[in-house]
């Protein structure tokens, strides 16, 4: 009897606990309501089978249980029992996976009069790509990836040149209308998934997916990774602001065009080689989805103010961070681990000279290295205590995503405070506004505070006595395979 009673009492503790749930979905904020009603067929078509299979097990032990003077029967086969099986079964496994292959084949045809965007997953950070004022995305390919050009965008197509470039974990989008998602990933699996959209897409690399949504409510949503993609997966974070049509058009307008950040990377290299070059590598290499430039917490140490402080260790020692600490700090991460963080900081394969780059623009960012002083070329073999940005566990908050607002990623900060400062104001540092995608309305001059997590200017203030000096040198770019068709390959 013990087993029959138990089966029941499971039965009816599933039941009370899905009904009486804390935990259910959070609400719909996309006109994807299909993929609702999609998981409820499933938990409805399971929840059945669920009931039905663990009563009939409670029925059949205590109706066949063993008993003195009783024979049990032996019949190998039953026709007629195992045509109601297999009829049955199949009819729940048809209305299981129909519905989904029908919405799916809805997620993947946008409408013809869709905005389209571009976004690009990295270890672990996003980007993404708007078209300029004549609606098209020009041709990319990963032989273009630099450090100044992380998107890989040809920079001899035409169709370029007015693309607008959203170097910051947030987009933005517009509600009502319908908006196409090309889907690109530049190293390993990633999937793009914001939950009250209910859409989520595979990015695999050497390919670009789609799917498309139309927003319904304005709110900030955040942007998770829905593949496990590597030791800062969880910190793969991001937002999707929904405008009304003159917070996105004032927006809008304010993004910088490809073109324009070419221009602005080369006169930012021409004027402080190193440090610029370390910029481009920090977030070309994903160090800005880890390490924060402003002071705020993160998954490893901030960099604001690191160089030239006093890093205390788990193991209670401590060393000075300087050009020696940071050199072995990053060669060899997780050697030693700061105090409250854990060793999850991969190896990077970095040149020497990118890595004396990176050093140079670590102190720009701390009191204890000024501003566009410049780096002495750090050596690997430099006998200091190395360290580990890694990560708090208290730090990271997945929740489920709500109309409420999330965290908001650390943008890159600028190479110098007065760069930062002056950028508003200076029409020579800031690249012109360009128009919204063909069809929208000119951006309104009363409209609400820009982005939320503005692209900083690269413009590095020439030091006195310091005459500037060429760019040194390119940065390789990775070998990943090719986004486009062999025809549209760069020569």
């Amino acid at each position: 009897m013990a087993l029959p009673i138990l089966l029941i009492v499971i039965v009816v503790a599933a039941l009370a606990f899905h009904f009486w749930s804390p935990w259910w979905l959070t609400p719909l904020a996309s006109n994807w309501r299909q993929m609702d009603d999609t998981l409820t067929i499933t938990l409805v078509i399971t929840g059945v089978a669920f009931v039905v299979i663990n009563l009939f097990v409670a029925w059949a032990v205590f109706r066949y249980r063993h008993r003195d003077g009783h024979r049990a029967a032996y019949e190998p086969h039953n026709r007629r029992l195992e045509a109601w099986l297999i009829g049955i079964t199949t009819v729940g496994i048809v209305a299981m996976l129909a519905p989904g292959l029908l919405v799916y084949a809805k997620l993947i045809n946008p409408p013809s009069n869709a905005m389209v965007v571009e976004v690009v997953g990295q270890q672990w950070q996003w980007r993404f790509r708007l078209p300029g004022p004549d609606g098209r995305l020009g041709s990319s390919d990963p032989a273009y990836v630099t450090a100044d050009n992380p998107l890989g965008l040809n920079p001899k197509d035409p169709a370029n040149q007015d693309n607008r470039i959203v170097d910051a974990p947030e987009l933005h989008l517009l509600v009502g209308v319908p908006v196409k998602l090309l889907l690109r990933a530049k190293d390993v699996l990633h999937d793009f998934y914001v939950p009250p959209f209910r859409t989520r897409m595979n990015m695999v690399p050497g390919m670009v997916t789609q799917m498309w949504l139309t927003p319904t409510q304005t709110g900030r949503f955040d942007i998770l990774c829905a593949q496990l993609c590597g030791v800062g997966h969880s910190n793969m974070r991001g937002v999707v602001v929904v405008d009304d049509r003159p917070a996105y058009d004032a927006w809008a307008a304010k993004l910088p065009t490809f073109a324009a950040l070419q221009a602005q990377h080369a006169g930012a290299s021409a004027m402080n080689p190193l440090a610029a070059k370390g910029k481009l590598l920090a977030q070309a290499k994903g160090c800005a989805g880890c390490h924060s430039v402003d002071g705020s917490a993160g998954v490893g140490p901030t960099w604001h103010g690191l160089y030239g402080k006093t890093e205390t260790f788990q193991d209670g020692s401590s060393a000075k961070v300087d050009d020696a600490y940071l050199a072995t700090f990053i060669r060899n991460p997780t050697a030693r681990v700061p105090k409250g963080f854990a060793p999850i900081m991969p190896q990077l394969d970095v040149s020497d000279a990118d890595l004396a780059a990176l050093i140079a623009y670590i102190k720009t960012l701390g009191p204890g290295g000024a501003a566009g002083t410049p780096a002495t070329p750090a050596t690997p073999t430099a006998p200091a205590a190395p360290a580990a940005p890694t990560a708090r566990a208290d730090t990271v908050q997945l929740a489920q995503n709500s109309l409420a607002t999330p965290r908001s990623p650390a943008p890159m900060a600028p190479l110098s405070p007065a760069a930062d400062s002056s950028s508003a104001s200076s029409s020579s540092s800031s690249p012109s506004p360009s128009s919204p995608p063909s069809g929208y309305r000119a951006p309104s001059q009363s409209g609400p505070p820009p982005l939320a997590t503005p692209i900083p200017p690269l413009a590095i203030p020439p030091q006195p006595g310091n005459a500037p000096s060429a760019p040194s040198g390119g940065v390789s770019p990775p070998r990943v395979p090719s986004m486009v068709p062999p025809q549209t390959r760069p020569q």
